[in-house]
């Protein structure tokens, strides 16, 4: 049986009195007699949230390891949830300590945990060069400032899967560059721009301006269902705006396209009652 690591357990199972073990008990009273007087005291919450949380996770791509260095803890403590410790004969856990349940589900599915080589959907990087190239980044420039070749790179701006290690590589330069014009010194570099900008008008690229943040990486399947949800909500204030924009602006923005059709849909709706 491996040894526990030091702290409450080992101090209370295997009788430790080091001073870690000591300060870990002393810290505990301390929090447990300051709970019961105010009537906070729960030093047990329920595994199955944290047990779920762990698997959704993991159907993201994250292994076990992972998850535990974003959560800071053991992971032999979240192999204890999930299904038990055979090494102990132990089941998976029906009860965690508060902290433990706050750290595990205050991890959220993102990038960065998630290894390099994992595959993923392209939706985000794709968009997020196609928006440099409507800001007048050549592709070019582009690949060069990634270290990718312009052959690769035409398979990056337009694939359909993308490794992590990739996505990682496009989101940091989309963040430095989303706001920030491309270099136009010379007769060269404004030929460059404008054949930029004239390819992605032709393509129907949108720049960064016509993204919102949060909607830069729903996947395209999920993309109508999203927006059209957000429309929805919208008032019909908020969607005689989006109309305007749609039309009289030529904002092709997806929310404000989605908002555009919903107030047409809304319209429709009321002269057919009426």
């Amino acid at each position: 049986m491996t040894e526990r690591d030091h702290g409450y357990a080992r101090y209370k199972l295997d009788g430790c009195r080091c001073y870690p073990c000591a300060a870990a008990v002393s810290d505990y009273n301390l929090n447990r007699n300051r709970g019961l007087a105010y009537g906070t005291w729960k030093p047990w919450v329920p595994a199955e949230p944290v047990r779920q949380h762990i698997r959704t996770l993991q159907a993201y791509g994250a292994g076990l390891r992972r998850i535990a260095e974003a959560a800071n803890v053991d992971r032999k403590r979240l192999q204890g949830v999930l299904s038990g410790r055979p090494e102990r004969g132990t089941p998976p856990s029906e009860k965690i300590r508060p902290a433990l349940a706050a750290a595990v589900l205050a991890v959220e599915p993102s990038l960065d945990l998630l290894g390099g080589k994992t595959v993923i959907d392209a939706s985000g990087t794709r968009r997020r060069l196609q928006a440099l190239v409507a800001c007048g980044w050549s592709q070019a420039k582009l690949a060069e400032r990634i270290g990718w070749t312009p052959s690769n790179f035409s398979t990056l701006i337009s694939g359909d899967r993308v490794t992590v290690a990739s996505a990682r590589l496009v989101r940091s330069l989309y963040d430095e560059l989303w706001d920030q014009a491309p270099p136009e010194e010379n007769r060269y570099d404004k030929a460059s721009a404008a054949r930029a900008r004239n390819h992605a008008a032709a393509q129907g690229w949108l720049p960064p301006q016509a993204w919102d943040d949060d909607l830069l990486d729903v996947p395209d399947s999920e993309l109508p269902a999203e927006l059209a949800r957000r429309a929805a909500l919208m008032d019909d204030d908020e969607l005689a705006r989006c109309m305007s924009a749609r039309y009289y602006q030529k904002d092709l923005s997806p929310l404000t396209v989605a908002g555009a059709q919903e107030h047409r849909r809304r319209a429709r709706q009321k002269s057919a009652v009426a």
